[in-house]
């Protein structure tokens, strides 16, 4: 076990960020915490990492618990890139991250972390002279070159655009396929399903639901969500009983099924609301996936303020 953590508790003042959250993460998997901001991701992240002193329960980081003595031997097999990352402007790629390794006995060498994040050719450009993305890479870079065993990332990619976001999670699989164990946060869905083994989807300092990413998906007993609007009054309990829909929710003055045959359900679907005289404003259909979890567990959707 990498990382275990039981009835974990944090307040700050009358906000309760997490509510008593258990947690087991494995050596040599990618697990990751999913939820929209304020879900209390950063806060649990940050108590596993040391940053953050919990209110109650108990913590343990590969073997060791913090506070115990043995920080700085922990601190020696952690990589963690944080949510934001101010890196010194004026210094170079280079030279940030021999800063880096110089904070750790037996660091990676800085040219194999360099070349893992992709960045060969910005090795002697200045860290305020980089793009978004590379500075996310950087951030990342830096969070290596101790050689961790165990890598945090807080929300990696966010506000990168797509290919930058393709290049970290290129890195990720990268470090997992030497070995390493990842715990990374997230509020984008694809990621989740793309990166990790494992997904605990948060809210409100509460875990909703944990599994596979594909067990998750299929716990919704659908392949396809059928979103639509309809001029006219229509009840949910009239869509119940259409064949192939194992669910019927309303949502913003419309209405979403849960499909597993969309080959039965639309035709059915078209065939009531012509029935009934009502015109259809607007229609679509998508493969179920994670944010589809996230609404059926909430009732609103992942990146919703």
């Amino acid at each position: 076990m990498t990382v275990r953590c039981t009835d974990l508790v944090k307040h700050y003042e009358d906000v309760v960020a997490v509510a008593g959250i258990d947690l087991a993460v494995f050596r040599g998997e990618c697990f990751g915490l999913l939820g929209p901001n304020g879900a209390g991701k950063t806060t649990t992240v940050e108590i596993l990492e040391g940053l953050t002193l919990p209110d109650g329960g108990s913590v343990e980081v590969l073997g060791c618990r913090w506070g115990t003595g043995r920080d700085h031997e922990l601190r020696e097999r952690l990589g963690v890139q944080l949510q934001e990352t101010q890196l010194a402007e004026k210094l170079t790629v280079g030279e940030t991250l021999r800063l880096f390794a110089s904070f750790f006995a037996r660091p990676r060498a800085v040219s194999e972390v360099i070349r893992m994040v992709g960045l060969e050719d910005k090795r002697h450009a200045r860290v305020g002279k980089l793009s978004g993305g590379q500075k996310q890479r950087l951030a990342l870079a830096c969070a290596l070159v101790s050689d961790p065993e165990l890598l945090f990332l807080d929300e990696p990619t966010t506000g990168l655009d797509p290919q930058a976001r393709l290049n970290v999670w290129e890195v990720v699989e990268t470090f997992r396929a030497r070995g390493g164990t990842v715990l990374l946060t997230t509020h984008y869905m694809e990621e989740a399903a793309q990166l990790c083994d494992r997904v605990a989807i948060m809210d409100h300092g509460t875990i909703l639901s944990l599994d596979r990413p594909a067990a998750l998906v299929a716990s919704l007993g659908a392949e396809q969500i059928v979103e639509f609007r309809v001029r006219g009054d229509l009840a949910a309990s009239a869509l119940a009983g259409l064949p192939g829909v194992s669910r019927v929710t309303e949502k913003d003055g419309g209405f979403r099924l849960s499909v597993r045959r969309i080959g039965e359900a639309m035709p059915a679907l078209l065939s009531e609301l012509e029935r009934r005289g009502l015109t259809i404003e607007s229609l679509t259909t998508h493969q179920a996936t994670l944010e589809d979890v996230f609404v059926h567990l909430t009732g609103r959707a992942l990146r919703d303020e």
